[in-house]
């Protein structure tokens, strides 16, 4: 597909890229409707973004459904017009002038804050012209599909001090059939919710009395429980220990972490006794002072030293989202302290241990390498070296990634892992970060081989990333169908009626005492009721036990993923259960 990017020129380029251009000019083109809809709206921003776009727009009243119908016919017929989308650049002052005759107050405000020497371009399609980078398609009618999937609510530049504005979300494709697909996967998306799904499993819950605080239900506990066990198990094996830091620390230590300069718009602060402290957002610093607690050798490194820590951020109320944006969660952190000899070995390992666990959930996964940001902390040469050292562990392992410029935290550069549900969905987990900066700003030191001080490098990493918003991926890739390993119940016995509780009470009891966890149903329900119930609960296994069962001492065991029914001796069922849970099969 050829786009017209930023400098003016027409070039060809990827699926990829294209897409993301053609969705850069469907904003263009939403804004245009919009103009021409309800002329006294002024525009702000609309960029392409992962799956669609969107465009923020500074209007009166609320944007409804119908608004929306409305919106979408026009911009059709926008695309039918064939439009050419022609780039221009003005002066300063021509900008300001032209955006100042428009009414279009939140454009001067940018072109305001833009740097002196930054090149103001235009862009303009018919009658409507607007303030922008690019790129973009030759004509509006190559964006053959559109659909408007939302408006919701969102603040000026995201500071909850300027005004609400309204946003609209949409998406766009080149191809008609591409855009029925995506739908299709909207809808059964919307059948996976998590927050659906979490409710009807009774998992956690959402309460208005802590906004992006879940609670999580008995059920919710044990599925969390499992993933935290499964985490020790492996960790252990890989040769890490585990530590734990408290959650409040003073502001001293936040200041030498850089997380007082860099981050103190996301944490929550407290006075005790008169001094200033912070919730963690993050484990890292916490992790440091442990390390130092104490002297070490080189003898001693690696040193892997893994937490389960609880963190809190302070998320904008529009952002929350379930499970997936949340204001506390639990991180699965690692820090490794290491010898620079060390860091291709160790980064390897962490690859290959987060390799096992997405297997493990059947997920595929995409890497990217993300570079130094503009906020960074740090010399040029140790930026350089941090890159290249995990450049270089990726290229030896021959794993494919790709670069993400300028994404780097603001102490080291990292690699990302971006694994695929069940409904092709990325989702942003796993990360390996390498850190230059926190030794040197703790003072963390080790004695060498020639008997001086010098300094470790770390390694911060993480596997789940956050295990509430992991469990939410979960919830939706399985849609609620946990494999047997992960089921907070793994098996629920049905009873046809009380004549036969003494018999199921002795399946349930046999099922206990091989760890098997399972629910009894000893209502005076129908079986039907009880059965579609349990399949409601995504129970994997049901045991339905009456007159027959207790004459021939056997089960009948209906399997909740296939449907499939047999009769079954109860230790061979118990057998082939345990089997697929110590091998934790999907």
């Amino acid at each position: 597909m050829k786009i017209i990017v930023k400098d003016g020129s027409i070039i060809e380029v990827n699926e990829e890229e294209g897409r993301r251009a053609l969705r850069h000019t469907a904003a263009h083109i939403l804004a245009q409707a919009v103009k021409r809809l309800y002329p006294e709206v002024k525009l702000t921003i609309g960029p392409a973004i992962d799956n669609g776009f969107y465009y923020d727009f500074d209007i009166d009243k609320p944007i409804t459904l119908e608004m929306l119908s409305s919106i979408e016919e026009e911009m059709q017929r926008i695309v039918k017009e064939n439009l050419k989308l022609e780039r221009s650049v003005l002066s300063r002052e021509e900008a300001l002038k032209l955006m100042e005759e428009k009414g279009e107050s939140y454009k001067v405000e940018l072109i305001n804050d833009l740097p002196e020497d930054e090149e103001l371009s235009f862009f303009r399609q018919g009658e409507f012209i607007d303030l922008c980078a690019g790129p973009h398609v030759l004509y509006t009618s190559q964006v053959k599909a559109i659909k408007l999937t939302s408006v919701a609510g969102a603040y000026w530049r995201g500071s909850e001090k300027n005004k609400m504005l309204q946003r609209v979300y949409g998406t766009a494709f080149a191809k008609k059939s591409e855009l029925e697909e995506y739908l299709n996967m909207l809808e059964e998306a919307k059948k996976r919710d998590h927050r659906k799904l979490g409710k009807e499993l009774k998992l956690f819950a959402l309460m208005e009395e802590g906004p992006g605080f879940p609670f999580f239900l008995p059920k919710g506990v044990v599925l969390k429980n499992i993933l935290i066990d499964y985490w020790r198990e492996l960790h252990r094996k890989a040769g890490y220990v585990e530590i734990e830091t408290p959650i409040i620390l003073n502001r001293q230590l936040w200041e030498t972490s850089g997380h007082w300069q860099h981050y103190k718009e996301n944490m929550y602060t407290v006075n005790i006794d008169e001094e200033e402290f912070a919730i963690k957002p993050m484990n890292c610093p916490g992790g440091m002072l442990v390390y130092k607690s104490e002297t070490h050798s080189y003898r001693d490194l690696p040193i892997r030293a893994g937490e389960l820590g609880r963190v809190h951020r302070h998320e904008l109320s529009g952002a929350l989202h379930g499970l997936m944006r949340v204001r506390a969660f639990t991180q699965d952190d690692a820090h490794i302290f290491m010898l620079p000899e060390q860091i291709k070995d160790e980064i390897k390992g962490v690859v290959k241990l987060i390799d096992e666990v997405y297997g493990r959930f059947g997920f595929k996964y995409k890497v990217e390498l993300s570079t130094r940001p503009e906020n960074s902390m740090g010399s040029d040469e140790d930026w350089k070296m941090a890159e290249a050292s995990l450049e270089g562990a990726l290229l030896e392992m021959n794993m494919p990634f790709k670069i993400n410029p300028g994404d780097g935290a603001f102490y080291g550069p990292k690699i990302d892992f971006h694994l695929e549900d069940s409904l092709g969905r990325t989702w942003q987990c796993g990360t390996i970060q390498l850190d230059f900066q926190l030794p040197q700003r703790f003072d963390l030191n080790y004695i060498g081989r020639d008997g001086e001080k010098h300094k470790p490098i770390v390694i911060h990493r993480v596997i789940f990333g956050s295990i509430e918003r992991f469990i939410g991926i979960l919830i939706e890739h399985f849609a609620g169908k946990f494999p047997i390993w992960l089921s907070p119940v793994q098996v629920k016995v049905l009873s046809i009626s009380e004549k036969y509780n003494s018999y199921a009470e002795s399946v349930v009891k046999a099922l206990k005492d091989k760890n098997i966890r399972v629910e009894f149903d000893d209502r005076a329900e129908k079986i039907g009721f009880k059965i579609r119930e349990a399949r409601n609960e995504r129970v994997p296994y049901m045991i339905i036990v009456g007159e027959k069962e207790q004459q021939d001492g056997k089960i009948t065991v209906k399997n909740n993923k296939n449907g499939e029914e047999l009769s079954a001796v109860l230790y061979e069922f118990i057998s082939k259960v345990r089997e697929e849970i110590e091998n934790k099969v999907l």
